[in-house]
């Protein structure tokens, strides 16, 4: 990536005035969204990170964790669907990962639906491996969820 390409994304921490913004992409990129006090309890809970991500000051997605004690359990990471196929689930993913790592977190956690294969590949690429499933975990659609994990390795 370029370097004035890098220089155009960012990062930075949703605000109550975010949410309805992430509602509308929410709602298209999820087949059960999180609704706006699901949101907005991101912004109370202690243990929650949740960022949007920005490119050419443009919202392209956004993501989080929860840190309890040293796991950090991946809550949502999202691109909108214009942005899709630039490497930007990626470079949001280091972004989490980076900062779970600095809060103290020596693993990553998440549930991802089995049948999203996309997702499923960056995270095998990024060194998640699968360590289960969970059989209906999504409710509406009555879809199984793998669960997926990855140490993080310090070097003294």
């Amino acid at each position: 990536m370029a370097i004035q390409e890098q220089q155009s994304l960012y990062f930075t921490p949703m605000t109550l005035g975010h949410i309805p913004h992430v509602l509308h992409i929410e709602r298209d990129a999820y087949p059960e969204p999180w609704t706006f006090n699901m949101l907005r309890k991101e912004l109370e809970n202690e243990c929650s990170y949740f960022c949007l991500m920005y490119e050419d000051n443009m919202l392209a997605g956004y993501g989080g964790y929860w840190l309890i004690l040293d796991e950090a359990h991946v809550t949502r990471v999202t691109v909108t669907p214009v942005r899709r196929g630039k490497g930007l689930s990626k470079m949001l993913m280091h972004h989490i990962m980076r900062r779970a790592e600095n809060a103290g977190a020596r693993c990553l956690r998440l549930e991802v639906r089995e049948s999203n294969i996309a997702a499923i590949r960056l995270y095998e690429t990024l060194g998640f491996l699968t360590e289960g499933r969970r059989i209906g975990y999504y409710q509406r659609s009555n879809e199984n969820a793998l669960v997926m994990s990855k140490e993080i390795k310090r070097y003294a």
